[in-house]
């Protein structure tokens, strides 16, 4: 067997491995090297408890105290009495040394708080860069302190069905586990999303492998494992990655914007049938079938109507539905191109302007974290007032509200006299209880007109002084979450 080099890879064949007749003699140099930069991601949500008791008010001193505070989880501060943990784990790998990570979003959808295992033993806490739920990608960032290992992405269209390829990812949680096998199939449709364009391999990938790389034997990452189909829930030989062609797109644009990108028609499609081809007076069973146009999208200015059948994009065949969808998605917005369109039997060419595909879900998504990991609103880092905070804080019981954990040098809460260990009771003379109050208050002020100062209501540590701080509420949030956040209470 020959391996064809990829077009983007940045090995040799002679860093690679060998092989023989019956397949690659060892992989123990390939996967020793590329190891390293494999990761576990564990992630924690908490969620409503059903028929959650309120933690009991315990004596200090009483010989219960601990058995109620291990058993109620007193880190989950405020919630402790309505909600629970729930962990979930994945892969995930390096793709820039200063902390740049690549994993399925559908690993991390539902976290609270996500933190990264390296092969070496250690563990950091992450924060979401960006995701693409339709392509299941997802971006994040640890700051490590020191250089990570990295790998590289290689061209998938090189792949051949019948190439081998390497898994590298934490199978049910074990970590650093390693398989082999080959390409069994390539743009593979499993219905999982719009833009479906799978690898198909038959290397072991199980529960917990999800985002984790698919390497050529060069030891390039040429997909991203992402599914299985299995009856029983482990692998079968039925794998399904992600190519890097794609996830190369779409995590470029994460990291630039923080979401994916794509280009919008403004149109309804489906597969075109025989019956439907007669009907419509088309020659060939292929095609686009335009079943409505969004009068406000760029298809309906460009004339297209219901019943048309696109048959070909910016010079492009369309086959089927999908082939239409990814063109589409993968052109730029503002770009002008050229649409063959069948209309009651003639054929016609129109052109049209693509515009920009609007994604509602990222900022819901990112807002759910920054909720979680803390606020940075004026320069200071939240955090809820549990009783770990209270403790190292030296807080009276009577003291509730929103902890400081940090504050940057020369911002606004720094030059208004804020220290960590302070704790905001109100903003607004309205009390708060956790960093998402002040982030949802702060978001319908945005719009408000006048008034652009914010009154808070602070209690200084080592005996809960109080005292009121105004800050103004020019760029006040400045990104809820882009730093590191150590959840309260975590060692």
């Amino acid at each position: 067997m020959t391996l064809t080099a990829p077009v983007m890879a940045e090995t040799t064949p002679e860093q690679g491995m060998h092989e023989t007749a019956k397949g690659p003699r060892s992989v123990a140099d390939l996967a020793e090297r590329l190891t390293p930069a494999v990761v576990n991601i564990s992630t924690i949500s908490l969620v409503a408890a059903e028929g959650a008791v309120p933690m009991p008010k315990v004596p200090d001193g009483s010989p219960f105290k601990k058995f109620f505070d291990d058993y109620f989880d007193e880190d989950l501060g405020p919630d402790a009495d309505r909600k629970r943990s729930m962990q979930s784990l994945g892969s995930g790998f390096v793709i820039d040394a200063k902390g740049l990570i690549v994993t399925n979003y559908h690993v991390i959808s539902e976290a609270d708080r996500i933190n990264v295992k390296f092969h070496d033993g250690s563990s950091l806490r992450a924060d979401l860069i960006g995701f693409d739920s339709k392509t299941d990608l997802a971006v994040l960032k640890v700051e490590a302190g020191k250089p990570l290992a990295t790998v590289s992405f290689g061209g998938a269209e090189a792949l051949r069905v019948g190439d081998w390829v390497m898994a590298i990812g934490n199978p049910f949680g074990l970590g650093g586990s390693v398989s082999i096998g080959i390409v069994s199939a390539r743009n593979r449709n499993i219905n999982s999303g719009p833009y479906d364009d799978f690898i198909q391999t038959d290397a072991a990938i199980n529960r917990g492998n999800s985002g984790g790389p698919l390497f050529d034997m060069y030891g390039n990452v040429v997909g991203v494992n992402t599914a299985i189909i299995s009856p029983t829930g482990s692998s079968i030989g039925l794998g399904f990655a992600i190519p890097s062609d794609i996830v190369a797109r779409v995590v470029g644009q994460l990291k630039e914007y923080g979401e994916a990108r794509r280009g919008w028609l403004g149109v309804r499609i489906q597969e075109l049938s025989v019956d439907l081809a007669e009907g419509l007076g088309v020659s060939e069973v292929r095609g686009a079938l335009v079943t409505w146009v969004n009068p406000e999208g760029p298809a309906f200015e460009a004339g297209l109507k219901s019943g048309d059948v696109i048959l070909s994009y910016d010079g492009k065949r369309i086959e089927e539905v999908k082939d239409l969808t990814r063109m589409v998605a993968e052109t730029d917005a503002g770009k002008t191109v050229s649409l063959e369109v069948a209309r009651k039997g003639q054929i016609m060419t129109s052109a049209v302007t693509v515009a920009q595909q609007a994604d509602q879900s990222h900022g819901e998504a990112k807002k759910r974290m920054a909720m979680a990991n803390g606020a940075s609103l004026f320069g200071m880092t939240l955090t809820r007032l549990n009783p770990s905070e209270r403790k190292k804080h030296h807080l009276g019981e009577d003291v509730e509200g929103v902890v400081v954990a940090s504050v940057e040098p020369d911002s606004q809460a720094d030059l208004k006299g804020i220290e960590p260990g302070m704790v905001i009771v109100e903003m607004n003379q309205e009390i708060v209880s956790s960093p998402n109050d002040l982030v949802e208050r702060l978001d319908r002020l945005k719009d408000a007109k006048g008034k652009r100062t914010v009154l808070l209501l602070v209690a200084k540590p080592d005996g809960g002084e109080l005292e009121f701080v105004s800050l103004k509420f020019d760029d006040a949030i400045t990104g809820a979450g882009d730093k590191p956040v150590a959840a309260a209470g975590e060692k």
